[in-house]
């Protein structure tokens, strides 16, 4: 198998995300969802709907999100379509709340915790998926990139609380961190599987970069200097991409953000996603400027 190769432009803006997606090469087919973080109200920090507005024109995407699992913006239906009113989602392309009509079981084959992982009954609808990820840290899960959005992103609002609680949705936010992380690669493994053979593909952002996520109201301020957008068909090369960027940084606000990833054991998450074959975290980086 050859090494999946990661495409990475220092141009944050409209045109570097679709310059970045483009350098894959590919055509998604049929009916496209793009997967993107309607941003909880409040946060200060999550991409803006005229940043990604273009790539999702491009693909001809609906905008696909999911209810959380807690209390907030975003947390039942109604909520969440005033949030997605309110950040401008619904003025640049169709949304779609994928759990508005129930769930989706997916199975997962040979996860570390989990054997099911359950999305919006929604996704069906879909023939591939463009997942447009905003990277920066998170407060359980270390840093969100493409794993977390295909994973508790993509997952209803049962599902996010099944993933947190390592297959336990009763455990919720209390169940044990390691089983968490691994709940993130099943899940993410379990929507590759339906999106097989070139039918999902991946942009990260890397601007705007909190310790927090953009599931925060309430986070911190960006720790790290932006520094560009990556694409890939893989998304373990991609998310181990961006991290090694952080690493390779000299911004002061660097330590920062390396602290919260390891603090909460992140890399864990892609060492899991690798080991059950989700991708590779060896890639060639491709500099398109």
């Amino acid at each position: 198998m050859s090494t999946p190769k990661v495409f990475f432009t220092s141009a944050v803006s409209p045109e570097g995300v679709v310059a970045a997606y483009r350098a894959l090469g590919v055509t998604l087919p049929g009916r496209v969802g793009v997967k993107v973080h309607s941003g909880e109200p409040g946060n200060q920090n999550f991409l803006r709907p005229a940043l990604l507005k273009p790539a999702i024109e491009a693909v001809a995407g609906t905008i696909i999100e999911s209810n959380t699992a807690y209390d907030g913006g975003r947390g039942v239906t109604d909520k969440h379509w005033q949030t997605m009113r309110e950040h401008g989602w619904t003025d640049i392309a169709p949304v779609d709340i994928l759990d508005a009509d129930g769930d989706l079981t997916l199975p997962v084959a040979h996860g570390a915790c989990l054997t099911e992982n359950y999305v919006g009954a929604h996704l069906a609808d879909y023939d591939s998926v463009l997942v447009l990820s905003h990277f920066k840290g998170h407060p359980m899960g270390g840093f969100g990139g493409a794993l977390k959005n295909i994973s508790i992103g993509i997952a209803s609002s049962y599902g996010k609380a099944h993933i947190h609680g390592g297959g336990d949705a009763e455990r919720k936010f209390t169940g044990d961190q390691t089983q968490f992380l691994e709940s993130m690669a099943d899940a993410a493994a379990s929507v590759m599987t339906m999106f097989a053979d070139g039918r999902v593909a991946f942009v990260n952002v890397m601007a705007a970069m909190s310790v927090d996520c953009d599931c925060c109201a309430v986070a911190e301020d960006p720790a790290i200097a932006d520094i560009g957008v990556l694409a890939s068909m893989d998304p373990v090369a991609l998310d181990q991409a961006c991290v090694d960027l952080v690493y390779a940084s000299t911004d002061p606000g660097r330590d920062h953000l390396v602290e919260r990833i390891e603090s909460r054991h992140g890399l864990h998450t892609l060492a899991t996603a690798a080991a059950e074959g989700v991708g590779s975290r060896e890639y060639d980086l491709v500099r398109l400027d």
